[in-house]
């Protein structure tokens, strides 16, 4: 780990459960320069300064910074294929892992992940921040100390929520079924199709019959290929041919998610049913999910949705687009046999969707 800035905090607690924290970037780790009055990346030796509760926590931390911290927006395949080479490297070391992250694309990262590491005995925590540590009002001390918590947690020696979630404002969230719903509320994530796997208050309030418990006895797979020759075509009223033509034209793309109306119902007009059985003949792969942020597609009650089924168009059931997209990456990465992708996506890998 020796590109890495790498930051310990010991615990007096003898035998004290180790959390590996890694920091990506994002708000929860700037402070104000008072010199220029902009937003700047904090010094980890600065976070005891600002969060001394950490040295209470009879927790033994270990905080690693990527070498290059960035902006959410800025996240890549490259990133989680990072983080999960670092989980995987430092597994048997840690009881469990909290990633800080941007919030703009932490759904999207905490999807990622959980296709990426199958069998996960151990808990990876997603937590951010809508304001910078340094601020008075800042969420991120909340986020980040009930975070390690949540990670370090165990119940008879095994890790209470063994799940990539996501923590934020008193929500634990299943990660593959989070979406951000807010750009300037504190509660900015939420799960509208799967209920929280915790909620905290005064306690913390584990939802037992909802956290997905995985056999022990197997071990944890890393699956770090990933195929982004993707794209997500979103269907809106006016949408044209030329457009829809050019979108499927692209020689480099070999899976599709379509964004569709209501329970997965799109237009029903020749032309756009033609684009869809020929990117089907070229082996593109297309995945059916709904703009609602609740309900499912269920292709066939509608006429409008009836022709995609008959194709032979997957049904994305109740998955978030952010799930839909990272899971369509992992299965082409992860196979070339189109039967074999077409099954991935219809069978629930993670807790992303209900059969």
């Amino acid at each position: 780990m020796n590109k890495y800035q790498i930051l310990k905090i010991n615990s007096p607690a003898e035998n004290a459960q180790k959390v590996l924290i890694i920091y990506t970037g994002g708000t929860l780790g700037m402070v104000y320069d008072n010199s220029t009055g902009s937003l700047v990346p904090f010094k980890f030796e600065q976070i005891v300064e600002n969060i001394p509760e950490l040295n209470r926590l009879n927790l033994e931390l270990c905080f690693l910074a990527l070498p290059n911290p960035i902006d959410s927006s800025n996240v890549s395949p490259k990133i989680w294929v990072e983080l999960v080479e670092i989980i995987e490297n430092n597994y048997s070391d840690f009881q469990g892992f909290v990633i800080l992250h941007g919030t703009d694309t932490m759904a999207y990262s905490a999807s990622a992940l959980s296709f990426m590491i199958q069998n996960l005995t151990k808990t990876v925590v997603f937590t951010g921040a809508q304001l910078p540590i340094g601020i008075p009002r800042t969420d991120a001390r909340e986020n980040l100390i009930t975070s390690i918590q949540i990670a370090g947690s165990s119940l008879n020696e095994k890790s209470i929520v063994p799940e990539v979630c996501i923590y934020f404002n008193g929500r634990l969230l299943r990660g593959n079924r989070a979406k951000k719903r807010e750009s300037s509320q504190f509660d900015a994530f939420d799960s509208e199709n799967f209920p929280y796997l915790a909620e905290i208050g005064v306690n913390i309030d584990y939802n037992f019959l909802n956290i997905k418990i995985q056999d022990q006895n197997k071990e944890p797979g890393f699956y770090k290929n990933i195929d982004d020759n993707v794209g997500i075509l979103k269907l809106f009223p006016g949408i044209n041919q030329a457009f829809v033509e050019n979108f499927f034209n692209q020689k480099s793309l070999k899976g599709v998610v379509l964004e569709t109306y209501g329970s997965g119902n799109a237009l029903s007009e020749v032309w756009f049913l033609e684009i869809l059985e020929k990117a089907l003949k070229d082996n593109v792969i297309l995945l059916n999910v709904s703009q609602c942020t609740g309900g499912r597609v269920i292709m066939g009650k509608y006429q409008t949705s009836q022709k995609m089924k008959e194709m032979g168009i997957i049904s994305g059931s109740d998955m978030t687009l952010e799930a839909a997209i990272t899971k369509l990456m992992w299965a082409l990465g992860n196979s070339n046999d189109t039967f074999s992708i077409k099954n991935a996506l219809e069978k629930d890998i993670s807790g992303e969707r209900s059969i």
